[in-house]
């Protein structure tokens, strides 16, 4: 079986997001918020899951898939190379990974800096790869 592209399989994710909120997540435009925070998380986790198979694709960080990738060591490996990337990553983290997937913020203005920052990450790496 053929292999993906990481960098469409990873816009792939973004897109999955984006229809998790839209067709599931109970927007409420007087608060600017989506009501149901599990949507939020889910759509948190696609994000940064895409962001990370993007990243990968560059970095290769999980090539020995026996042990379990940290957040330090897409830093450490992403820093190394560009720095304007790095500051995208860590923001990026504190947007989707934690702030959208753990604590399930239901603001808008997050979900939307989570995208943002999601396709910016994404665009670089593909720019990197090819």
């Amino acid at each position: 079986m053929k292999r993906k592209d990481p960098i469409e399989e990873a816009r792939r994710y973004v897109e999955n997001a984006k229809e998790t909120l839209q067709e599931k997540g109970e927007f409420n435009a007087e608060l600017n918020r989506y009501d149901d925070e599990k949507y939020v998380r889910a759509a948190g986790n696609y994000l940064w899951l895409g962001v990370l198979m993007a990243l990968d694709a560059v970095f290769h960080v999980r090539e020995d898939r026996r042990t379990r990738a940290d957040i330090r060591d897409y830093k450490e490996a992403v820093g190394k190379r560009d720095r304007k990337l790095l500051a995208l990553v860590n923001d990026g983290y504190d947007t989707m990974h934690l702030s959208m997937n753990y604590d399930g913020n239901q603001s808008k203005d997050v979900s939307d800096g989570g995208f943002r920052l999601a396709n910016a990450i994404i665009d670089k790496c593909a720019a990197m790869v090819n």
